[in-house]
């Protein structure tokens, strides 16, 4: 009895890369843009708020994740120009790039967790309110919108991981519109010297009539 082997066809071999290559990048492009989204939407949106003592009643105060801490936004800034970049170098240039865009996630995370119960902001309000700086929040509470910034910022996070795993099987930008890249001249066509009108339109171009 004779037994058959099964080779792997040369084709689907080559292929497997290229599958990847798309899936990696169509998933770090939607967990890129969608983490900045999300970030930027989480620090306009009310993490904190409580009560500061004015003229002898209570005044009630809120704090944006903008007003607790401008790091968020701004790395998801920085993340979003980084997920471009990606596509614009190549190599080296792609790692560096591929590096910033998961540290701005890292960062994101970071910095939302550390403000998540941070009053701040609030106490600041408080003494603007009152005209008392060492005026404080009272009946303080935050809400959940932190760790929305923190989903975000781990969504930047794996496109990041992404982009430095399957980041030297995406598509580069062409060359032809990369600085200082020349296109190919295109060959003059002969003249017919007994046409003057060619010869005219030649000369114009810069071209010698006389080559063959």
């Amino acid at each position: 009895m004779e037994y058959v082997t099964a080779v792997p066809h040369p084709r689907s071999e080559a292929a497997a890369p290229v599958r990847s290559g798309r899936r990696s990048l169509a998933l770090a492009l939607l967990c890129g843009a969608l983490g900045a989204a999300v970030t930027l939407l989480a620090t306009r949106q009310r993490w904190a708020e409580g009560t500061a003592t004015v003229a002898g009643g209570g005044f009630p105060l809120t704090a944006k994740g903008s007003d607790v801490t401008g790091v968020p936004a701004a790395l998801a800034i920085v993340g979003l120009a980084a997920l471009v970049a990606v596509f614009a170098v190549r190599r080296a240039g792609r790692l560096v790039v591929a590096g910033l865009l998961a540290l701005s996630g890292a960062g994101i995370v970071a910095a939302s967790l550390v403000s998540a119960s941070d009053n701040s902001a609030l106490d600041d309000k408080a003494a603007q309110a009152s005209g008392d700086t060492s005026a404080t929040v009272t009946a303080l509470s935050h809400t959940g919108w932190p760790y929305v910034a923190v989903v975000g910022g781990a969504l930047i996070l794996l496109a990041g991981l992404l982009a430095l795993r399957y980041g030297n099987l995406w598509p580069a930008m062409s060359g032809r519109y990369e600085r200082g890249a020349e296109r190919p001249r295109r060959k003059a066509r002969p003249v017919d010297p007994e046409r003057p009108e060619e010869i005219w339109k030649a000369l114009d171009r810069g071209e010698d009539p006389t080559e063959a």
